[in-house]
């Protein structure tokens, strides 16, 4: 049986990513800390913002879920395949 490819990120994309949330995060930070409004309107952004990010992380993992399920289900229908074409024979008859 074949193994299938898997896909794998390198470390640089991965670090990529995770540099860029980071680099993204720190200047709505930085950028709600130096809005010139009230500290009620700062704290207000900064739930909003908290909110996001925390969204963000779960929609992600929410899609990560779904490929991975169907990458299990794809696995099972594949070994059942293989099982019956593994115990097909074309030249045997019946009834004979």
């Amino acid at each position: 049986m074949a193994n299938p490819i898997r896909q794998q990120t390198t470390g640089a994309y991965s670090a990529q990513a995770a540099l860029s949330f980071a680099l993204a995060l720190a200047a709505m930070v930085v950028g709600i800390a130096y809005l010139p409004v009230g500290p009620w309107v700062r704290a207000f952004l900064a739930v909003g913002l908290l909110y996001v990010v925390t969204s963000a992380f779960t929609l992600a993992k929410v899609v990560r879920d779904r490929q991975d399920e169907g990458q299990v289900t794809s696995r099972v229908d594949q070994a059942r395949l293989d099982k019956l074409l593994a115990e097909h024979d074309p030249f045997k008859v019946d009834g004979l």
